[in-house]
């Protein structure tokens, strides 16, 4: 009995277990009941209609509205369902459609009214968000790709109905616009290349409204700015471009290429092109300064013009950074003797910014002002002026030259509103052969320069060599004539000596003061002549020297007649005081005391008379005076020769 008891409390145990673990099937099956989690929405599919009008889905009809067999429009909420028999409908929990910050979802309808004719996107019904797809067959929507967008959110979507694409949201950067083409629309109107501008879409956000309002498929006129929008990518395309930027010293034209057609604001003057009003068709009158513009450059554009100067080469080695001038070259002309020759020339215009649209207007591009105008005008210019001189003419003429071409390319450059600054010709290349020949005829000019130079140099070194000898023959003459002037000097002191002796001497003896002052002046006149013939010696070297020698000698002998004059005188002046005999005594007297001659011999030597040995033992005797005193001798000067000078007789005193 225990054990039956125990068996059976186990059997209740067992069925409760099981009970807890498949109560779900169990409830299924017998009560019909589906739980449908809170993050979850139940898809339900009904299997099978026993009776009733609605059994099966009409034509081209997937989603059930009204109970008929199939995919059913109605989705469970999170929620407790009964009587949701497993044999009638199957029920398919899945996660709700969520769309992530930065994402929107493009909805493609499976089911649905046929897209009329013409059109690609199914158009909005109200449908809470295709939450509600028995709404939204109801209200007439279309099966397809649909206009309406789903944003960033959380969405019970049913996914038996609508397929959900997320994507990207459009991002403008900054700097940058986005140019817009529709895929859906009204046909854009004939000789229209974009679509009439439509407000109040919300930067083609709201795309529906785009349509209500009767937008155009196509290129549109209007453009979306940096920023970030929720854009149905099946119904509009945005292609991001760069904003147009407009330089300083630049001007913007802007050429339309839509809009209605306006009427020419420059009147009946300017017949080269249709300038109008902003917001028509053509060429703007009105430029832009410099900055950066929206612009949409499908629609428009808006073309560059240089309104400071600007610089021009036909040159082969150098282009500016404009890069207008990139086609331009070297131009090759040819003379009027047959030479060609290559030549630069660079051209400095200005386009004033009120004349940039007429510019444009008639030419379409700065690139064709400068093809269609400038390039042969000044090609032209340089060609025609060439031929009408020769090389070497043209090389001297170089200046005028550029000063005509710059009235010429200023005279034609006024009828196309350009400003032609200035004209300049560069490098100028001459034909080699003819280079050559200048160049030797240069060098032959410049060896001529030279030689006459060096012959210059030769010449002032010759000069210089000159005056340096005579320089250097300088300190000779300056020394002689030192000599000279020493000598003067030196017989003016002798003068002046010889007069101070000469006055002494006067003052001494009356007598000998005349004889003095005659032997002064002698000596002094004596002395003149010998400075003056020594300093002419010097200057005249042997001449000098000679007439030195004669002008000594006659002094000499001038000074020996004044002395012998002198002593006559004296001498007639004592034979007046004392007497011719007293005087001659007396003068014997004092010349035999200053010989000191003996009148009576030391020795006397005597012979026998009358012997005959007599004159004999004279000599024998004179000679043994001889031996016993070798250099005793008779005074060769005892007797005063009567040519002897009273000068002599001092000396030897």
């Amino acid at each position: 009995m225990d054990n039956l008891m125990q068996i059976l409390a186990y059997g209740w145990l067992l069925i409760l277990v099981l009970g807890i673990v498949f109560y779900k099937p169990i409830l299924r099956v017998f009560f019909g009941m589906v739980i449908v989690p809170e993050d979850r929405i139940g898809l339900v599919t009904k299997k099978f209609v026993l009776y009733g009008p609605n059994k099966e889905l009409p034509d081209g009809r997937i989603i059930a509205t009204k109970g008929e067999a199939g995919f059913q429009a109605r989705t469970l909420a999170p929620g407790l369902y009964w009587r949701m028999w497993p044999w009638q409908y199957g029920v398919e929990l899945q996660p709700f459609t969520v769309i992530p910050h930065g994402k929107v979802g493009l909805i493609l309808s499976k089911d649905g009214a046929e897209i009329p004719t013409g059109n690609i996107l199914g158009r909005k019904v109200e449908c809470d968000n295709f939450q509600d797809a028995g709404a939204f067959l109801a209200n007439g929507g279309q099966k397809g790709r649909q206009t309406s967008i789903i944003t960033a959110g959380t969405y019970r979507i049913n996914t038996f109905a609508f397929d959900i694409s997320i994507i990207d949201m459009t991002i403008i950067r900054e700097n940058m616009v986005g140019i817009v083409t529709t895929l859906d629309g009204l046909p854009i109107s004939a000789g229209q290349i974009a679509g009439k501008t439509v407000d109040g879409h919300n930067n083609f956000q709201d795309f529906d409204t785009f349509l209500e309002l009767k937008g155009n498929r196509g290129l549109q006129p209007q453009i979306v700015l940096a920023g970030s929008y929720n854009i149905n990518k099946w119904a509009v395309q945005i292609e991001e471009i760069p904003m147009t930027t407009v330089p300083i010293g630049h001007v913007g034209v802007v050429i339309s290429f839509i809009g209605e057609d306006g009427t020419d604001v420059t009147g009946e003057t300017f017949k080269h092109g249709n300038i109008v009003a902003k917001g028509f068709r053509g060429v703007w009158m009105e430029a832009l300064g410099p900055g950066k513009y929206p612009i949409n450059t499908y629609t428009m554009n808006v073309e560059s013009v240089p309104t400071t100067n600007l610089v021009l080469n036909w040159a082969n080695a150098r282009s500016e950074s404009h890069a207008l001038d990139k086609n331009l070259s070297t131009i090759t002309v040819r003379s009027r003797d047959g030479f060609p020759f290559n030549l630069d020339v660079a051209q400095i215009i200005h386009v004033p910014a009120n004349e940039a649209p007429k510019v444009i207007a008639r030419f379409g591009s700065m690139t064709n002002l400068v093809s269609q105008v400038l390039e042969p005008t000044i090609g032209n210019y340089f060609r025609n002026s060439a031929q009408d001189s020769d090389v070497i003419s043209f090389l001297t003429t170089r200046k005028e030259r550029q000063e005509s071409a710059r009235e010429h390319i200023r005279q034609v450059l006024e009828e196309y509103n350009v400003i032609a600054v200035d004209t300049l010709i560069g490098d100028i290349v001459p034909p080699e052969a003819l280079m050559r020949t200048l160049t030797n005829r240069k060098i032959a000019e410049e060896e001529e320069k030279t030689y006459e130079t060096q012959k210059l140099a030769q010449e002032k070194r010759q000069g210089m060599e000159k005056e340096t000898a005579i320089a250097d023959m300088q300190k000779e003459i300056v020394k002689a004539q030192q000599s000279v002037e020493i000598a003067q000097r030196t017989a003016d002191a002798a003068v002046k000596k010889s007069e101070g002796e000469a006055a002494s001497l006067k003052l001494q003896v009356n007598a000998e003061s005349e004889a003095t002052k005659m032997r002064a002046s002698a000596e002094s006149e004596a002395t003149r002549l010998r400075a003056g013939a020594q300093a002419d010696a010097t200057k005249l070297n042997a001449s000098a020297e000679a007439e030195k020698i004669s002008k000594t000698g006659l002094a000499e002998a001038e000074k020996i007649m004044a002395i012998g004059k002198s002593t006559a005188e004296a001498y007639e002046l004592q034979v007046r005081a004392m007497g011719g005999d007293n005087f001659t005594k007396f003068k014997i007297t004092e010349e035999l005391g200053k010989g000191k001659v003996k009148i009576i011999p030391d020795v006397l030597i005597g012979g026998n008379n009358g012997g005959s040995d007599g004159p004999i033992s004279g000599l024998l005797g004179l000679k043994l005076m001889d031996m016993l005193d070798p250099d005793k001798k008779l005074s060769e000067e005892s007797c005063v020769p009567a040519t002897s000078t009273v000068e002599d007789h001092k000396n030897k005193n």
